[in-house]
């Protein structure tokens, strides 16, 4: 159809997504926990690492922060989590790491993990160390999400399944170069919205002049 109509800008655009990756899913028909949507993807990955990115955290960054992620997994060959530091009451929203400062090449981002804590009370949390919506996970974590209980309301939790991975394997949580914004929460989405647009070359110069006309 945009062929037809001479809209070969479009058609371009399109034809280039269309030719990034090759899309196979599966779907979680109830909703039973991240811990859960995981497992279900079980035969589809395999015994290979894999990567978990939740679609409502949105990462800028020069790098893109899954490919820093990999170069640590590539380094470790273990597990990593993102994570962010969340200060105030605001970290008993997140699961949340205790762990210590690793060193070499990542050192000042990079965390090895003694411990998860899912949702703690502020009071309670072990660490300002939140983990966000990207993970790169090697295929054990399948077998300890299997063997992991279901919490409240059934929901079988991710950050569960890793604390009884952490029991064989060594994780790592990796503070990403880059800002993270939240599109699950509606402040987040809309200042998210902002910012993308006014790095678009097409259109950032006309909406920055549009934010400045308004009478705030």
């Amino acid at each position: 159809m945009l062929e037809e109509r001479g809209k070969t800008d479009l058609l371009n655009i399109v034809r280039q997504i269309s030719d990034m990756i090759h899309l196979a899913y599966v779907r979680q028909k109830e909703a039973l926990g991240l811990g859960h949507a995981v497992l279900m993807a079980r035969e589809l990955v395999g015994d290979e690492p894999f990567a978990v990115l939740l679609a409502d955290d949105i990462v800028d960054a020069p790098v893109p922060g899954l490919k820093q992620m990999i170069e640590v997994f590539n380094e470790t060959q273990s597990s990593v989590l993102a994570t962010q530091v969340v200060e105030g009451p605001a970290i008993s929203s997140y699961g949340v790491l205790d762990a210590k400062p690793s060193n070499g090449r990542f050192a000042g981002r990079l965390y090895e993990v003694s411990s998860l804590v899912e949702k703690p009370k502020p009071e309670q949390a072990p660490s300002n160390l939140a983990i966000i919506g990207r993970y790169v996970l090697t295929p054990g974590v399948f077998d300890a999400l299997s063997q992991t209980q279901t919490g409240a309301g059934g929901e079988l939790q991710l950050t569960d399944g890793l604390k009884l991975l952490l029991q064989k394997e060594k994780i790592y949580g990796y503070t990403i170069d880059g800002k993270r914004h939240d599109t699950g929460d509606k402040l987040g989405f809309l200042k998210a919205t902002v910012e993308f647009a006014l790095k678009r070359k097409d259109l950032g110069a006309d909406f920055r002049d549009y934010l400045k006309s308004l009478k705030l």
